[in-house]
């Protein structure tokens, strides 16, 4: 007896509330196994592939590619029918919806054994055919034009005219079929975006915040009108600290290590941070106490393609400066490709964000929500600097730099802000004390 099985959005961690269905992996006639990747979803945090928990025929997709689903709504319909028959079969899948969100475990991508590649079933297109979406317009009320009526759209294509606001119900289809295409989608929204014949006429792009980077908004307001930011600045020679990374790259044990500058900075802030301990501390406002913690958890701001994030590298300060280049090259590369785990981007004290790469001199971060610091690295550039003093005083040019700490004046005076951006100046002015 055929058993369809529902699968619902689960969470995938932090207590996430909804996600965007970025791509599904799978299209109704497919043949799927169990923990089989079937759909991409970017949360709050990061991109999440989405196993199968069950085996079987893809039934139906239950929402489109760019829609934004609430945790607990049902994405897809999987036939267990389709792996075998007879009693057994049947008592191995007689398992509800309702059962399965009660009491099965929501599998990531990792648990089980591995799954094959989707192999598409005997008439698998005729019936991605028929799973072709009854148009709706832009409003997202439904269209006027009934089902049956032969205008069609994939769901890539109704996500399109819904990013670029064109009513599906206007565009006439050009596709086999009368299915609409995207260029049919491209050329209605050319034809709107057309000037008028008055001077008032503006062009404008609306872009929709999902995501990680609606996630961002929130926290930098939340973060902005909650802590009590203070910002310092100090600029300094860098000259020192520039010329040990260059005998460091040079040995062995660095051979296949990416040492950069912001390896050597970082190490500095956690060394400064140790010596103001307070400043690793979180302000509970329900108590209103300040929470001291022990380990340092050092968040690095990656800029990605979908915006910006924070994963965190756990116990930092127990780190090498070896082992701490590696932790900041794999955390960075595993952001850009948007990889990064929820947990990740949790639990973070202090934060270092280098804004120096886009060539920017100074800036005023942002205090990542719950943590009392976070430092802002400007760029290394060569300057004329004085050096010596006395008889001796000349000018040289130099590698300087400038560091930026914003802090929360809630649970840092500003003698003990200062001190810790001075510490971290002066750990990279004379660096043999702080990375060795």
């Amino acid at each position: 007896m055929a058993e369809i099985q529902q699968f619902a959005l689960p969470d995938v961690g932090e207590g996430l509330t909804e996600a965007e269905i970025v791509s599904w992996a799978v299209q109704p006639g497919d043949t799927v196994a169990t923990n089989q990747v079937i759909v991409e979803i970017e949360t709050a945090k990061s991109l999440v592939e989405l196993p199968s928990p069950f085996a079987g025929e893809v039934v139906a997709l239950h929402v489109v590619e760019g829609d934004t689903v609430e945790v607990g709504t049902a994405i897809i319909s999987i036939s267990t029918d389709a792996i075998g028959s007879g009693p057994d079969a049947d008592a191995d899948t007689a398992t509800t919806a309702d059962e399965t969100g009660a009491d099965e475990p929501k599998l990531l991508v990792g648990y089980g054994p591995g799954a094959p590649h989707p192999r598409r079933r005997r008439g698998a297109t005729d019936r991605a055919v028929a799973a072709l979406t009854e148009i709706e317009p832009a409003d997202g009320h439904p269209s006027s034009v009934p089902v049956g009526a032969g205008i069609r759209c994939t769901p890539p294509v109704r996500k399109l005219a819904k990013d670029l606001g064109v009513d599906l119900a206007s565009v006439t289809p050009t596709g086999h079929g009368t299915t609409i295409t995207q260029d049919d989608v491209l050329s209605a929204a050319e034809t709107r975006r057309t000037p008028g014949p008055t001077a008032e006429s503006v062009s404008e792009i609306r872009i929709p915040v999902r995501g990680v980077r609606k996630h961002t908004a929130a926290a930098m307001v939340r973060s902005a009108f909650t802590a009590a930011h203070v910002s310092e600045y100090v600029t300094f020679d860098i000259t020192r600290s520039m010329e040990l990374r260059s005998r460091l790259a040079a040995r062995k044990e660095f051979a296949d290590v990416k040492l950069s500058p912001l390896s050597l900075i970082a190490r500095a802030f956690l060394r400064a941070i140790e010596r103001t301990p307070i400043s690793n501390s979180r302000w509970e406002e329900a108590t209103q106490e300040i929470v001291q913690l022990s380990e340092i958890n050092l968040g690095v701001a990656a800029a990605t393609p979908r915006g910006l994030v924070v994963p965190n590298i756990r116990s930092a300060q127990r780190l090498s400066l070896r082992d701490l280049s590696v932790a900041i090259a794999e955390l960075a590369a595993t952001a850009r490709a948007g990889k990064t785990a929820p947990d990740d981007m949790s639990h973070g004290t202090a934060t270092i964000s280098n804004f120096g790469v886009f060539g920017v001199d100074a800036g005023t971060p942002i205090l990542n929500p719950g943590e009392t610091v976070i430092l802002g690295v400007g760029s290394i550039t060569r300057r004329p600097w004085v050096v010596g003093s006395g008889d001796a005083e000349t000018v040289l040019p130099r590698w300087v730099t400038t560091l930026s700490l914003s802090f929360d004046h809630r649970v840092l005076d500003g003698q003990q802000a200062s001190e810790l951006l001075a510490d971290t100046a002066a750990f990279l002015r004379e660096p043999e004390l702080a990375v060795l």
